[in-house]
């Protein structure tokens, strides 16, 4: 599965506050989450994102709460991926249960620029800078994980396998 998009950076400890903030938690419409996305460190951040673009963050993305909004709003500004050093495990597993792929990346990231270019190849794990060429090697998904991702869910993976 390859993504395309540009980048979108962040630093380290990018909480599921930051992500979502606590007032908009009432709502699960997906259009009134993503326009508050990021705003904590990224006022209109969603008018920023075409869809298919990326996020890069540094190391313990979506620490913090439990709360299935934080992935939800992301994937509702049309953000297709989200790498980071590392993600807050909660984090990592409620993003692969509403079907935004994560993908980690231990270093180099902090080396990408905003609004670059990139290819990522979510079976290999490689990542490139299309301008430059310069590739970074991240885990590849798990083929289990990649079946949920291509479902577009736990849920949806779940239902296929009952019918």
């Amino acid at each position: 599965m390859i993504i395309r998009g540009n980048a979108h950076v962040f630093g380290d400890d990018i909480d599921t506050d930051v992500i979502i903030p606590a007032r908009y938690l009432n709502t699960f419409d997906h259009d009134e989450l993503s326009r508050h996305a990021m705003e904590g460190v990224s006022p209109h951040f969603y008018k920023r994102v075409t869809k298919g673009d990326i996020i890069v963050a540094g190391a313990n993305f979506g620490s913090g709460s439990s709360r299935e909004h934080a992935p939800i709003a992301i994937m509702a500004t049309g953000i297709a991926l989200v790498i980071a050093k590392s993600f807050a495990r909660i984090f990592y597993r409620n993003a692969f249960n509403i079907g935004l792929p994560l993908l980690e990346v231990g270093e180099g990231t902090d080396r990408i620029k905003q609004d670059t270019p990139l290819e990522v190849d979510l079976d290999t794990g490689l990542i490139k800078e299309l301008l430059t060429n310069t590739v970074y090697k991240g885990s590849p998904i798990p083929e289990f994980m990649q079946e949920l991702l291509k479902a577009g869910g736990l849920m949806n993976y779940m239902e296929k396998k009952i019918r």
